[in-house]
């Protein structure tokens, strides 16, 4: 068996991989048929762990194929799943035999149930909600059994409706009134209509294929919570994820009444550099160069997105009406469009004439088709230097919600950092060790360093915090662990498999590795400890690979050999000095007690549908959040600044600048990067006292 790796680490998508199983050719003409069967063979042979396609799995899927499709029971009836639970040990063989009776059964009767949900839907928003009657909403759907009859899904419906029409009401409400008057409630039933509608129509849009994926991928998920299944589109998408940039007009859209709509103008895409459309454009029709125009009004959000994306430098022509109802045509030439919010960026913080450097990192990009072109690592190195060359005395790395990206630029990007040695070690199929180096001894940033995580830092990050952990090159600070996902995906391309055929068959992202610490215990499940604790609102929320369901076991290996970093003297003190400093913060004590506050709403799964009961929890709510008012008034002492060799260009351009202001204001409010930088005094000082000790016996 021929591989060759790139890996990639994502928490939803992850890795990507090239992957060649033997030459085997597969000739059944039924699509869905034929992607089970490539599905089945390929994570027999290439899963991590060992496949067992039996009635413990049967029923697995079983139970997760219905809750992706009804997870909150409005459709399906009782009588319903007792006719599904005839397969729920069979759906083995069914997998085995290519067989599709199951997913026909299910989609068929999703379908006509969905249908029927509209047409009560119809009846319910006709007859004016009764406020005062007294009854609950239970949110408790886990717990909750399908519905006996029609009739009490249609009361289900009705319930949910109210409630948003309720919740809608009192927001534009507030305290003024103790009633719902008539212009209230039908502006509120309004905004419910249209947000409902729009749910119908994408449900609508959704056609068989979409509906086999999620098939697909509950029996995938059962193997572990990374390995999925990409429908063509899903894996273009990934691809721009990954890369940052596509090539197109620069334009988010959105589908809402039928229409496609820009929400969005992309700065640096070529909507934006020629002023060519605006936002809240509705595009009715699309054409190519020479050719005729194709009406776009109805059509599936993705199918038009299709036709609007091109290759750079080539010409679209959009029919629009503009937000004063005027029509006109207009020529665009595609271009590539980067998002700039995929790539790191970089700040000066000034605190008391002292400057440190701040860089965000979202996400370890790539563009894996020419990796020179443009990878994170390169670019935190640049803004490194740029940084340097403002006098920064050090640094912060955010990585808070960065879910992954390429190993190859978290193996880099933890070189400039290290002297050299070991960055990360993957274990394969078979117990097959590879220990990745960082063997370029040239170090960009040898000063104090810290690295700020949380529960959404996954996989590459992990790499990057645990091997700087190791090393001591850095204190790692924020949430108590990262995510805890210690596990190597690669991306396989199913057309390999097959030949003479029209289908597009998508790609599989699958689970081949584990990937370890250079100590050697791994991340999975138990993630990356930080050396100092900041509690955050949403700590008892989430719990990482803990809440997924089916994630590989934690385990350990032999540790590389590696050499700590010396660079730094008293580390316990600084991290016992933070970690106390921080416990006896008053704000941060009050941020611990709105997280408990949180979990207890997030708990609570019972909702009033009566105006006044409602009208009582929402006020107890906005009582109990008086006592976290003071949080968002608060405000660091530190000053943010443009880099000397961006000033003038983003000075220079309006949007430019006004997205920076609004950064560095979001930055203002942030503890996190206020404690980072109390660090990095303590460290810079230490460092300072040393020198000056050592220059003293010299």
């Amino acid at each position: 068996m021929n591989k060759k790796f790139e890996y990639l680490f994502l928490i939803i998508p992850l890795l990507i991989i090239g992957f060649t199983f033997s030459n085997k050719k597969f000739s059944d003409p039924n699509k869905d048929k034929l992607l089970i069967e490539i599905v089945k063979y390929v994570v027999e042979k290439g899963h991590y762990n060992n496949i067992e396609i039996n009635d413990d799995l049967s029923e697995k899927l079983y139970i997760s194929f219905i809750d992706q499709l009804d997870s909150q029971k409005r459709f399906f009836l009782k009588s319903d799943i007792k006719i599904f639970e005839k397969y729920k040990y069979k759906l083995d063989d069914q997998i085995k035999n290519y067989d599709l009776s199951f997913f026909n059964l299910v989609f068929e009767t999703i379908k006509t149930r969905f249908d029927e949900v509209q047409k009560y839907y119809d009846e319910i928003i006709k007859n004016p909600f009764d406020f005062k009657s007294k009854e609950n909403l239970n949110l408790d759907f886990e717990n909750k059994d399908y519905s006996k009859n029609k009739n009490e899904v249609k009361q289900r419906w009705r319930k949910q409706l109210k409630f948003s029409t309720l919740d809608i009401a009192l927001l534009k409400l507030g305290d003024s009134l103790n009633f719902i008057n008539d212009r209230v409630y039908n502006e509120s039933l309004a905004i419910v209509k249209k947000n409902t509608e729009d749910f119908f129509e994408f449900y609508n849009d959704m056609d068989r294929d979409d509906w086999f994926s999620s098939y697909i991928n509950s029996f995938l998920n059962q193997l572990d919570p990374h390995t999925f299944y990409f429908q063509p589109d899903d894996k273009e998408r990934f691809d721009v994820n990954i890369s940052g940039k596509f090539n197109g007009i620069g334009a988010r859209l959105t589908k809402t009444e039928g229409t496609i709509k820009i929400v969005e103008i992309i700065i640096g895409g070529p909507i934006w550099k020629d002023k060519l459309l605006d936002v809240g454009d509705i595009i009715l029709k699309v054409s190519q160069e020479d050719e005729e125009p194709v009406d776009v009004v109805g059509v599936k959000l993705d199918d038009a997105i299709k036709l609007i994306k091109g290759p750079a430098k080539s010409y679209v022509t959009l029919t629009v009406k503009k937000m004063d109802g005027s029509i006109k045509d207009v020529k665009i030439m595609r271009d590539v469009v980067e998002l700039e919010e995929v790539y790191a960026k970089s700040t000066l913080i000034n605190k008391e004439n002292i400057n440190y450097g701040y860089i965000s990192l979202p996400k370890f990009y790539v563009d894996f088709s020419d990796y020179k072109n443009r990878n994170s690592a390169e670019d935190v190195k640049n803004h490194i230097i740029k940084l340097k060359n403002n006098g920064m005395q050090g640094l912060i790395l955010d990585l808070r919600n960065n879910g992954g990206g390429s190993l190859q630029t978290v193996v880099d990007m933890t070189g400039l950092f290290i002297e050299k040695g070991p960055v990360v070690q993957v274990k394969s199929i078979g117990n097959r060790k590879q220990v990745l180096y960082d063997r370029n001894p040239e170090i960009v940033w040898d000063g104090p360093l810290v690295v700020l995580i949380n529960e959404m830092s996954a996989s590459a990050s992990e790499i990057l915090a645990a091997a700087l952990q190791d090393y001591k090159r850095a204190v790692i600070i924020g949430s108590e662990k990262s995510f805890g996902k210690g596990t190597v995906q690669n991306i396989i391309d199913l057309n390999k498999f097959i030949s003479n055929s029209d289908f597009d068959m998508g790609a599989i992202k699958i689970t081949t590795d584990k990937f370890y610490r250079i100590n050697g215990e791994s991340v999975q499940l138990e993630g990356v400890k930080s050396d100092v604790v900041i509690p955050d609102s949403y700590m008892h929320i989430f719990n990482g690979e803990r809440d997924e369901k089916n994630p590989l076991k934690w385990d350990k290996i032999d540790a590389a050999y590696f050499t700590a970093w010396n660079g730094f003297k008293n580390f316990s003190l600084i991290t016992n000095n933070a970690q106390n400093r921080i416990n006896s913060n008053n704000y941060l004590q009050l941020i611990s007690k709105r997280a408990d506050w949180i979990k207890e709403q997030r708990d609570n799964k019972l909702i009033p549908l009566n105006f006044s009961s409602y009208k009582n929890y929402i006020e107890n709510n906005k009582e109990r959040n008086k006592l976290f008012e003071s949080l968002s008034e608060y405000s660091n002492d530190l000053n943010f600044k443009l880099l000397k060799s961006e000033k003038e260009f983003i000075l220079s351009n309006k949007e430019l600048l006004s997205n920076r202001n609004r950064w560095h204001k979001n930055l203002k409010k942030d503890i996190f990067i206020s404690e980072g930088v109390n660090i990095l005094e303590q460290i810079f000082s230490n460092k300072s006292s040393s020198e000056m000790i050592l220059a003293i016996k010299e």
